[in-house]
This record gives structure tokens, C-alpha cells and sequence, in this order.
């Protein structure tokens, strides 16, 4: 099979196309034919060894999937061979055919859009996670979304609508922020022209908002921090920008705020009965329509390093999927 390998942390730039071995299941573990894989941020970190998890080399990059199972290990029995599964795990995504955990392994309904599918779970279970159980968003509360026309900023703007908060999309460009309008926010910022924080209060009144989803940093969490009306939640999702900020702490003394950090993947690992109600809401909410994942470009596998970069580079609205 054909898969996409890291044989050294660097650029993605590095990454080469090669042939390799068809995977084969041990004891709990899945082989699934990729029909998509979800292109995300963290997985560009991984290739450079930025992340907080840094694999073995050689390895295949790509953490979020879906496909058609094609070999299950003993002791498997929630799917079988020829389910349409979405699957999420640290590697391995970016190839013909995956090797993952069992326990990593979701069955979908019967028909479900496989694109889509593979650029749903990360983005919108980070983003649940986030509002949900992070930040205890509640029915009438103003959220304001940082990068809100990327995968998991759409991810929360949607969300946060369909929880009942007024949502505030902050993003740099006034098409960006077309899109995010026509995805749901009731207003917009534009932070590259103009003030974040002046902004958010005029839109609030004075009183400030309830909640900041931020997966950018750098720049603008300072300001977004100063937006948080008293009693705040300030979600520290992640870096994009590439800086870390230092924040001023009396600024959370002065408004009664908390900063709450926001790690979906380890919250999957220590609370998975949690998880798995998350999961469980998400997908219902996907059959149905009631959120649905922007798909904006399509990949095949000989061009996954376009695909990367594209995220790398902040220049991706939604999500963007590798078919292979």
C-alpha cells in the first residue's frame, strides 16, 4: 500500500510517498481501508516534533479517519469486517490503510458521508469538550471564537448556536468572516482591523463575554482575555499563531475569571465514559443535520504535503480531507 511516512522530524516539506507493508491486527486492533482522512493542526506539529507527543520513527502522519474496516483482531467485537467506521489516533491516518486500536474505533450509521465523517470527530469532539465540560456554556451566554473560520473554530461556532449562546466569530478577514455568518454567528470582529477587545464590548454592552474559545494565541489572546466580562471562562485550545502568550494574571483576579486549559485527546483517555456521551450526542447531531462539518478541499495522497502546509499556513476555512 501506499502511505505518507516522517522518516525524520522537519518540515512537511520532508515527507516522502512510498510503498509499504499492508498492516496486520494483533489482539485489539483494526485495519481500516482510508476512504478520508482529516487533515488537522496538531498533525503538522507531529511531523516537526512540536507536539507533546513525539513518535517513533519512522512513522505515518495523520490522526483522524474514516473508512471501511477491513481485518479485525481477536477480541474485536464492536465492529466487523465491511463497517463504516470513524477512527482517531496519533499517527497513521495519511495512507491507504490504517492500523488502530479498537478502542479508537467508532462505527457510524450505515451510510454516512465518509468525507465528512473524517473531518468531523476531532474539530467538533474538541470543541464540545471545550464548551461543554470545560467551559459549562449556558443557554443565553456570549461566546466569542478566536480563528473562528478554521475546523475547530466553525467546529464551535456551531456548536455554541446550537447550545443556545450568542456567538461572536472573530477571525482576519472579511470573508472568513462571511463564512462564519452564514455558519451561524450572530456577529463578527475582524482583528486585523480592528480592536478586539473595544469591539467585544461594544457588541456586549459593557458587560463583556461569557466565554473565549482560543485556538490561535499569540497576539490576540491578551485582548480576548481583557473581552471576558465577571465570572469569565477563557479556553486555552491551542497555539496556531505559534506563540505562546504570557498572560497578566491579575486580570483574572479582576474579573473573577478562570483561564481553563482544554486537552481533548487526554480527556479521551482518562474519562472515556464522558467521552463516549459526547461522541454519542455529536453523532446523533450529525445523522440528523444539526451540525455538519465544512469539507472545503479535497486532497488526494500524493498531495498531502500541500495539505499540511495549507493548514500550516492558516490559509484553510473548515476542514480540509486527503482521500487516498
Amino acid at each position: 500500500m501506499k502511505a505518507l511516512l516522517c522518516k525524520a522530524y522537519g518540515p512537511v516539506e520532508s515527507l516522502v510517498l512510498e510503498e509499504v507493508a499492508d498492516p496486520t491486527p494483533a489482539a485489539n486492533q483494526v485495519v481500516i481501508d482510508v476512504r478520508a482522512a482529516g487533515v488537522n493542526f496538531p498533525d503538522a506539529l507531529i511531523v516537526q516534533g512540536k507536539y507533546q507527543v513525539k513518535p517513533s520513527l519512522p512513522f505515518v502522519p495523520g490522526g483522524e479517519l474514516a473508512g471501511i474496516v477491513r481485518e479485525v483482531g481477536s477480541g474485536v467485537t464492536h465492529v466487523r469486517v465491511g463497517d463504516e467506521v470513524v477512527a482517531l489516533a496519533l499517527q497513521g491516518a495519511f495512507a491507504e490503510r490504517a492500523l488502530v486500536e479498537a478502542g479508537r474505533v467508532i462505527a457510524l450509521p450505515r451510510g454516512t458521508d465518509l468525507e465528512v465523517a473524517a473531518a468531523f470527530m476531532l474539530a467538533h469532539g474538541t470543541s464540545y469538550h471545550a464548551l461543554k465540560d470545560r467551559a459549562r456554556l449556558q443557554a443565553g451566554e456570549t461566546l466569542l471564537v478566536l480563528g473562528a473560520a478554521g475546523g475547530v473554530g466553525l467546529a464551535a461556532v456551531e456548536l455554541g448556536k446550537l447550545m443556545g449562546a450568542r456567538v461572536i466569530a472573530a477571525a482576519s478577514s472579511e470573508e472568513k468572516l462571511a463564512l462564519c455568518r452564514e455558519r451561524g454567528a450572530d456577529a463578527t470582529i475582524n482583528y486585523a482591523t480592528e480592536d478586539l477587545k473595544e469591539r467585544a464590548k461594544q457588541l456586549t454592552g459593557g458587560r463583556g463575554v461569557d466565554v473565549v474559545y482560543d485556538p490561535v494565541g499569540g497576539a490576540f489572546s491578551e485582548p480576548a482575555l481583557r473581552s471576558l466580562g465577571w465570572g469569565g471562562r477563557f479556553l486555552v485550545v491551542g497555539f496556531a499563531a505559534g506563540d505562546i502568550p504570557k498572560i497578566p494574571l491579575n486580570l483574572t483576579l479582576l474579573k473573577g475569571a478562570s483561564i481553563v486549559g482544554v486537552f481533548w485527546g487526554e480527556f479521551t483517555r482518562r474519562e472515556p465514559g464522558k467521552n463516549a456521551a459526547n461522541v454519542s450526542e455529536l453523532l446523533g447531531w450529525l445523522a440528523s443535520g444539526r451540525v455538519s462539518p465544512l469539507v472545503s478541499a479535497r486532497y488526494p495522497l500524493s498531495k498531502a504535503v500541500e495539505a499540511l502546509r495549507a493548514v500550516l499556513d492558516r490559509k484553510v476555512t473548515g476542514k480540509v480531507v486527503i482521500i487516498p
